[in-house]
């Protein structure tokens, strides 16, 4: 099993750091890594954010994960050459069109949560996303307007087949839930009231319905749905919804949970091969201090074994690991705590 590991900028190479030490702690048969440049220190290195080498490497393994990319040296570099292009090339080069990011409180985390406690502690629900769609890939550019004003277009739009897709995705990640104790139930999110592209998405996910019965589909505008998030984010079990509409509710659940410093994710094609990252970014400001929390990327390197290498136990073994941590009062400063990235890394591999 070849896990490509793309560690990238900011405190991207801390956080795949302790999630390494945690995966080599388990002792799994056959487990292998190869290492590679990703974002702007692939660009400083060799001009370019995603070097074929890099991709040939993530096209080979049989997962990857990832740390961050963004670097503030790169901002005025043209579109194409920014680092976040990185993982933007990774999606469509490798099709993974299916972000799943789970939101769960820890009960010891409660009360590091901006919700009251009884409305935090409800929360268990899973977001996701379309991920090779809508505004971030159609058409876009600047244009000069008749009256000569500079104008920016950024074009939203989905086929039947992308939305078909993600749509059963979502539907039987609502069956898989139900099996393991969650609702079974699935929540489109659109905005269909003033979007056609949200009104083909309502049509063909209530089309797509009808195979699952066993699955309770209801419908949200986006705007309701980020209110009811923080006033009764409990209601919800499964979560799905296009890429742009996914991108801002799914960074506002990490806040719901505490910290976004806690959200892994999983970016899946067809096939279940993911790419497995924290949805927390670089964090240039604190990178190379050792401050970061590194719980998302070890979550995420969880999601890894249960999604693509089928190794459900050790994946449960990571998350009780994590959650005993928190109880024995592991806390980066994102949680009120004082505890460096490698104490936490450390307090995790004591409670494994």
């Amino acid at each position: 099993m070849l896990i490509a590991l793309l560690p990238g900028d900011g405190i991207g190479p801390e956080v795949i750091a302790q999630a390494r030490r945690v995966l080599d702690a388990l002792a799994i048969d056959g487990l292998v890594y190869e290492e590679a440049l990703v974002g702007g220190v692939a660009y400083k290195a060799v001009g370019h954010p995603l070097p074929a080498e890099t991709l040939d490497i993530a096209r080979r393994a049989d997962a990857i994960l990832f740390g961050a990319v963004g670097d503030p040296d790169c901002d005025a570099l043209e579109r194409h050459l920014r680092p976040e292009q990185a993982i933007l090339g990774l999606r469509k080069e490798l099709t993974l069109f299916a972000n799943l990011r789970p939101a769960k409180m820890f009960p010891e985390l409660a009360d590091a949560s901006t919700l009251r406690p009884e409305v935090a502690a409800a929360i268990d629900l899973m977001i996701v996303r379309e991920l090779t769609g809508d505004v971030y890939f159609g058409e876009k550019g600047m244009r000069k307007t008749a009256d000569g004003q500079r104008e920016g277009y950024d074009v939203m739009c989905y086929s039947e087949s992308e939305v078909r897709r993600i749509a059963h995705v979502a539907f039987r990640t609502a069956q898989a839930r139900a099996k393991n104790g969650g609702g079974g139930k699935l929540c489109s999110v659109d905005k269909a009231n003033v979007l056609e592209t949200s009104q083909l998405w309502r049509d063909v996910v209530i089309e797509t319905a009808a195979e699952y019965p066993d699955v309770t589909l209801t419908h949200m505008y986006v705007d309701n749905a980020a209110m009811q998030l923080v006033r009764n984010p409990g209601q919800f079990d499964v979560i799905v919804t296009g890429n742009l509409f996914g991108d801002i509710l799914s960074d506002q659940a990490s806040m719901c949970v505490g910290s976004i410093g806690m959200l892994a994710s999983a970016s899946l094609d067809s096939n279940g091969k993911g790419l497995y990252e924290p949805i927390h970014g670089s964090a240039p400001d604190i990178a190379g201090q050792n401050k970061a929390n590194p719980l998302a990327t070890i979550l995420s390197a969880a999601m890894m074994l249960r999604y693509s290498l089928n190794l459900p136990a050790q994946a449960d073994r990571i998350e009780a690991a994590v959650a005993k941590a928190l109880a024995g009062g592991a806390r980066g400063a994102d949680l009120g705590g004082s505890m460096s990235t490698v104490q936490i890394g450390d307090a995790v591999l004591a409670a494994l």
